[in-house]
């Protein structure tokens, strides 16, 4: 399978294609049973109430999933109400909005799925303008968008029943698509002709997708009850094979090394594609691994090939230990080497995914616990009153929403010209988002996708007369329109934007009119978004980084602390260094998130990206060095390294580093006890290279030094 079938696969048997066509039968069904039966208006109705509630059925547990779109139900069918009651008199329409759009947005104090669920009342209220009802439909009409949502709700929630470990698998094979991915970059770091900081900032970037990814699959795994707490062997092996990848992502992570001193000292060899290639072939395989875990298929693998490349690279080492001019230096290959070796038998392990003998009775030391890897976000009503300040970024966002929307209404109401004015104010809703960088990227991506999709739309209305070709070509259109809309928007305003041009075909108007009054409409509602991203309370990302440098610096410090305790002979129970590892990664992807975000800002606002950078990656370094030494630890016990006092100084200073730097860019912040507790009297030398154990933690003193010095020009 090539790397162009492996990534239609991954399209067509994910989640996003899955919700796509769920979300296009859900619309399309009631329209279209009504209107067989004469009844083509409240078909549409229940249409957009199916609409209004798939906003909010976001990937996630079935439970959280269900509790929302209950919610979104009630709140659909109250704003449908309200709107419909007020529509008659402009000035309350105009109270309404704004009253909705504030406190709809305020939702987010709950969470990302307590914001959808406000989008979706939100989306309601404005498309309830397309045609207010009069007073004796109102009730009717309110009661057809229930009826739609009801029915998009017993839709997603019985294809769940029918297949409960569905989402699941498409949440784990993402998520070894994306570390797939990461591994593949990591090749780049051994092909002499890529630029090290080209390939820093690719893997940067993936560190962030690989972060979301296992985010979401932790969040779906370990609050699942079906899967946690049921002794089935499915479940298990999802359980299982998830911790593995994690396993795997760390060991991955950890196999960094001084790049461009590899590339000097064994460039001229030759051996370095050899590298390149056998890691991404060991990508490959796992890239397929994860194809088959999400399309729920079985899978033989290569995983003997991988082992005999792997003795083949063996031999070249060992090869070039007779040439005099490398033989004192080749000791870092056989790093990399051994590091490749486990990445490989990890490789393996994940392959037990597809061994159903496994037994139902879960491991205690990896099946217990799950709560306390995952967030927890409880609705409480104090945290409402607690965010009305300026310095709540939600609070703020409601102000912008309130104000830009009440703004686009208004303009809408004085125009005049189309039926249709509703768009701008529609627009305005679904672009204005609380960070500027995505309100710019949203805008850019919706003006040049209504125009594409205009084009494509009038050229599929003039090439195609037949209805029966429309209508299908129409269907095709919703599934990528909502197949794309949480992964390139871009796309799914192209064909969303078609398709609607072919719907109003259906209801007799024109589409060159829609089209052109829809592009206005759009450029309008973007330019009034776009304005009050800039201009009203923004916040940048650049005021915001030194929380997250603050958070990663922490998460490190306390990551190098367990490395600390394991040389003293205290290791740390398996969950709670899973726990700390964790901390490490998502700090670091969300600093990583955050500065490229800044990169999408006006060149104004950013500020210091070239140190910024250097922060980030220097971060990135320290985390994998430390997980490097760590995993190497664990492999020695019981047995640990002697703690020699040149040991004890490197990793008292990198400590005493990394401390005065997390000072600098936080004060107030607590930090971990600075002085080292004496070795544990059973703590005995195992037969390693004490040498390499003190160039190791040499290396660990020198970035964390570095970190330093780019901290001192950043809080300047």
């Amino acid at each position: 399978m090539n790397t162009q079938t492996r990534r239609l696969s991954y399209f067509f048997s994910g989640q996003n294609f899955t919700d796509g066509v769920r979300i296009t039968v859900a619309i399309l069904l009631p329209a279209v049973l009504l209107t067989q039966l004469g009844h083509f208006e409240q078909g549409l109705t229940m249409a957009t109430g199916a609409l209004c509630l798939s906003v909010t059925d976001t990937p996630g547990p079935a439970a959280h999933r269900r509790n929302g779109m209950l919610a979104a139900l009630v709140l659909v069918f109250g704003t449908a109400l309200l709107t419909g009651a007020v529509a008659s008199n402009a000035w309350l329409l105009g109270l309404e909005i704004a009253g909705l759009s504030f406190l709809l947005t305020m939702l987010l104090v709950w969470g990302a799925r307590a914001g959808a669920v406000g989008t979706a009342a939100l989306l309601n209220a404005v498309l309830v303008l397309a045609h207010p009802p009069t007073p004796g439909q109102l009730l009717p009409h309110a009661a057809l968008l229930l009826a739609g949502g009801l029915c998009y709700v017993a839709l997603a929630l019985l294809v769940y029943q029918v297949r409960p470990y569905r989402p699941a698998q498409q949440a784990l094979g993402e998520c070894v698509h994306a570390l797939a991915r990461f591994l593949e970059l990591k090749a780049k770091f051994y092909q002499p002709e890529t630029v090290l900081k080209d390939d820093y900032r690719q893997l940067v970037a993936q560190q962030v997708v690989v972060n979301e990814k296992q985010e979401a699959a932790r969040d779906f795994l370990f609050r699942t009850r079906q899967i946690v707490n049921e002794s089935t062997s499915q479940g298990r092996r999802l359980v299982l094979t998830f911790v593995e990848t994690v396993d795997l992502y760390e060991r991955v992570s950890a196999g960094h090394y001084d790049y461009a001193a590899v590339r000097d000292t064994f460039g001229p060899t030759g051996i370095l594609p050899a590298f390149a290639a056998l890691i991404r072939h060991v990508a490959t395989e796992l890239d397929h691994l994860g194809v088959a875990i999400q399309a729920n298929h079985p899978y033989s693998g290569v995983g003997p090939k991988l082992s005999a490349e792997w003795e083949l690279l063996q031999a070249r080492i060992s090869a070039l230990d007779d040439d005099p001019a490398t033989a004192a230096n080749t000791r870092v290959l056989k790093k990399i080497l051994v590091n490749l070796r486990d990445i490989i038998r990890r490789v393996g392990n994940i392959r037990r995914y597809f061994d159903e003998s496994q037994p139902a009775v879960p491991t205690p030391s990896r099946a217990v616990d799950h709560a306390q890897f995952v967030a927890h976000q409880e609705i409480q009503l104090h945290a409402l009153s607690q965010n009305f300040t300026m310095k709540s970024a939600v609070f703020r966002h409601a102000l912008r929403m309130t104000l830009a929307c009440t703004v686009a209404f208004v303009v809408g109401e004085n125009l005049g010209r189309g039926q249709h004015n509703y768009w701008i104010l529609m627009t305005v809703s679904i672009m204005l988002k609380p960070g500027f960088s995505l309100t710019r990227q949203r805008n850019t991506e919706r003006i040049v996708g209504t125009l594409v999709g205009g084009v494509l739309g009038a050229f599929v209305l003039w090439l195609l007369p037949w209805p029966d070709v429309r209508f299908g070509v129409l269907v095709v259109f919703m599934v990528v329109a909502y197949s794309f809309q949480r992964t390139v928007y871009l796309v799914t305003v192209v064909f969303l934007t078609a398709y609607l041009l072919i719907l109003f075909s259906f209801l007799g108007l024109s589409y060159l009119g829609v089209a052109e009054e829809r592009i206005l409409d759009t450029l309008m509602g973007c330019a009034i978004a776009f304005a009050a991203g800039y201009f009203l309370f923004p916040r940048w990302e650049s005021d915001q980084l030194t929380d997250y440098m603050a958070t990663a610096l922490r998460a490190n410090l306390v990551y190098l602390r367990q490395l600390a305790d394991r040389l003293a002979g205290r290791p740390l129970p398996p969950n709670e260094y899973r726990l700390l590892r964790k901390n490490v990664y998502v700090s670091g992807a969300n600093l990583a998130a955050a500065f490229q975000r800044m990169l999408t800002e006006p060149k104004s606002k950013q500020y210091r990206p070239t140190e910024t950078y250097e922060f980030v990656v220097l971060n990135h370094i320290l985390s994998s060095n430390i997980a490097s030494l760590t995993g190497t630890l664990r492999e020695a016990a019981p047995a640990v390294p002697a703690f020699a006092p040149e040991s004890r100084r490197a990793l008292t200073s990198a400590l005493a580093a990394l401390q005065k730097s997390l000072l600098l860019i936080a004060p107030a912040a607590e930090v971990p006890a600075l002085e080292l507790a004496p070795a544990e009297p059973e703590v005995s030398a195992v037969l390693t290279d004490d040498k390499s154990l003190l160039e190791q933690l040499t290396f660990l003193q020198k970035v964390s030094g570095d970190i330093g010095k780019v901290t001192d020009v950043l809080v300047k």
